[in-house]
């Protein structure tokens, strides 16, 4: 595979160095930091075991829609273009290959057919499913691509291995629903399936936009990839609930005559995930807990933040509890590492990666540096640093960093001008009036452009743009400071972020597609969860003054649940105190579900003043899935 040495792109990859270095990166200046040494080991990895892909090259939904194009990525074959980071290109062309690969005897996997792997773990009487994708229409696509070469085996259990909706998404293209199979799950994978979905999912969608490019043209200059995989499928999102819990580490299941071994390993890349091994095939699944790329503590589009120390910790575990019996390691996404020696190598790489950044930023933190002080500090060892997996494609070393600062300190950095700032907008054009004005801070800016400082000119420009909005040649220039630094970044998300405001500036904002509040997802809510999505909808201001008691009979599930609502609280308990309810409410649980996403009330009674109902649904807001990002 050919390879275009790195030349001064802007940004380079973000982090520091000696002091040279930093100052360069904190201008955002051309920053020429040379990749490791090209080699064809990934490359040769990555097409390792290919069988074949599919003759249909777009993946449709019933209704002739495309949720996916095989060929979106064929321009990634040419040469690296001025408009990309090289380290980011070649990362890009190895996640853009697609096909049916065979890892090891009994054991495949179909990759490039959504962000994500789904793996097929052959067994005595069919074929267990790991990681169905996002999106049903891929799961089938994948299915129907192994079986066109494996034969029609059929689906004899499903693995989730982590709770994060690319990993369950398509089950039901491998499923109807009717099969009685088993489907294991690490514990409480249900919990944090639905409530990362559901509580925040209006603002995490409107970012993933943002943060995967889903909505940018595929191209050159616009989005070649995430780093982690190329983008999301735009496809049906379902769930089927898991049948079977890992609940401890060593937990052993004979799943279709296939020996099992499970690492539990909450709180690293998910809340809830597991790493598993196949004794039998010497086969080692690390989830997603160890890729060929620096992941994320933190996401872009907003997630609770990570544990880098137990994330770290667990991958030291996985090493003493598999490597020494493993040949072939594989994970939910990118491509396997064979060979025992190759693959502890990679873990305790891995395992190094995290745990420097988390003990590195504690050090400099307890010496009085704020996280976005430590971002320019902090660089790699450099056998971290020459390792190609070890590369900022997804996570960055900067954004990690001043997520370990944020999961120990908060967003407070003990300054008190930070303490009480004024609000974007405000601040934005005190900013730009202290500055002389619009007329004086744009040839400031355009010169700043110009002479490589781009950090400091989408700063600038970004005053303007909300002092004033309607600001046109700010707006234009923003935009173009934007694709610089997209198009030079190492990491594919920031590439997408980038790319996407510069496209929001020039008035192409994108509509929100993806909805993670799937049926399957709601029809997965517990009644606690309900209630909690209603409590976060509730307008504060508007309910102040507002005090009211509804009971609620779930008569399928023989709950009831009492809501008060006083000082703009909706509280929830199951104890009452003697005080009479307004009103009383007997439906069962699909009833409530109902009720609660559209307010339909159909088959339940109603007890006592039915305006309390009424004033209760009349309080709650809905989330707004297209808001501006990039302009006020």
């Amino acid at each position: 595979m050919a390879f275009c040495p790195f030349r001064c792109a802007e940004l380079g990859r973000a982090g520091g160095g000696d002091r040279q270095r930093r100052r360069h990166a904190s201008r955002g200046e051309a920053v020429n930091v040379q990749p490791p040494p090209e080699d064809r080991t990934d490359a040769e990895n990555a097409d390792r075991g290919f069988v074949g892909s599919a003759a249909h090259r777009e993946i449709k939904d019933a209704a002739g829609r495309v949720v996916w194009d095989l060929d979106a990525y064929a321009f990634l074959a040419a040469e690296c273009p001025e408009t990309a980071n090289p380290s980011l290109w070649r990362q890009s062309r190895l996640t853009a290959k697609h096909g049916l690969y065979q890892v090891t005897d009994g054991l495949y996997q179909v990759r490039g057919f959504d962000l994500s792997n789904v793996s097929f773990i052959e067994g005595d009487r069919g074929v267990i499913v790991v990681d169905p994708l996002l999106s049903t229409e891929c799961a089938a696509a994948a299915l129907a691509l192994y079986r066109e070469h494996r034969g029609r085996r059929p689906v004899t259990a499903v693995i989730y291995s982590h709770s994060h909706a690319d990993h369950f998404g398509g089950v039901r293209g491998v499923l109807d629903g009717t099969e009685d199979v088993p489907i294991v799950a690490p514990a409480e994978f249900m919990e944090h399936a639905v409530s990362e979905n559901v509580y925040a999912g209006t603002a995490m969608n409107r970012r993933a936009i943002y943060m995967y490019g889903t909505e940018l043209p595929k191209g050159p200059a616009g989005q070649i990839g995430t780093g982690l995989g190329q983008t999301t499928s735009a496809g049906t999102i379902s769930l089927i609930a898991p049948t079977l819990s890992v609940h401890e580490t060593g937990q052993e299941e004979v799943i279709d005559g296939v020996r099992i071994a499970f690492q539990l390993t909450p709180g690293t890349e998910a809340p809830a995930e597991m790493n598993f091994h196949i004794p039998g095939r010497r086969a080692l699944c690390m989830a997603e807990n160890a890729t060929h790329n620096l992941h994320n503590v933190l996401t872009l589009r907003g997630a609770p933040v990570r544990d880098p120390r137990v994330w770290a910790r667990y991958l030291t575990e996985a090493i003493e509890l598999f490597a020494a019996r493993s040949d072939v390691l594989f994970a939910s996404h990118h491509w396997p590492t064979w060979g025992t020696a190759e693959l502890t190598g990679f873990l305790r790489q891995q395992r190094d990666l995290y745990a420097y950044l988390h003990d590195q930023t504690l050090r400099l933190l307890n010496q009085g540096h704020t996280g976005t002080e430590i971002a320019e500090l902090i660089r790699l060892p450099p056998a971290l640093e020459g390792a190609w997996h070890a590369r900022g494609y997804y996570g960055s070393v900067s954004h990690n960093v001043k997520a370990v600062y944020q999961r120990y300190m908060g967003w407070f950095d003990g300054n008190p001008a930070h303490l009480w700032e004024l609000p974007p907008q405000e601040s934005a054009r005190k900013h730009v009036e202290f500055m002389g004005g619009a007329e004086a801070v744009l040839p400031k800016a355009r010169a700043a452009a110009a002479a490589g400082d781009l950090r400091w000119a989408a700063q600038v420009l970004n005053y303007l743009v909300f002092a004033d909005p309607g600001d046109t040649a700010a707006r234009d220039l923003l935009a173009e400071v934007y694709d610089r630094l997209g198009q030079g970044s190492e990491n594919g998300t920031w590439r997408n972020f980038y790319l996407q405001g510069a496209a929001e500036l020039r008035g192409h904002k994108p509509v929100s597609t993806i909805d993670s509040t799937s049926p399957d997802v709601l029809q997965a809510l517990g009644t606690d969860q309900i209630f909690d999505s209603l409590a976060i909808r509730v307008n504060g201001p508007r309910a102040w003054d507002v005090h009211l008691i509804i009971d609620w009979n779930l008569t399928d599930l023989k709950e009831e649940v009492r809501l008060s609502l006083a000082n703009g609280v909706l509280t929830r308990t199951r104890a009452h105190d003697g005080t009479p309810a307004d009103l009383t409410v007997t439906l069962t649980r699909p009833q409530l579900l109902a009720l609660a996403t559209t307010g339909n009330l159909d088959g339940t009674r109603l007890d006592g003043d039915r305006q309390a109902l009424g004033t209760l649904l009349g309080l709650l807001d809905r989330g707004d899935r297209d808001f501006d990002i990039v302009t006020p």
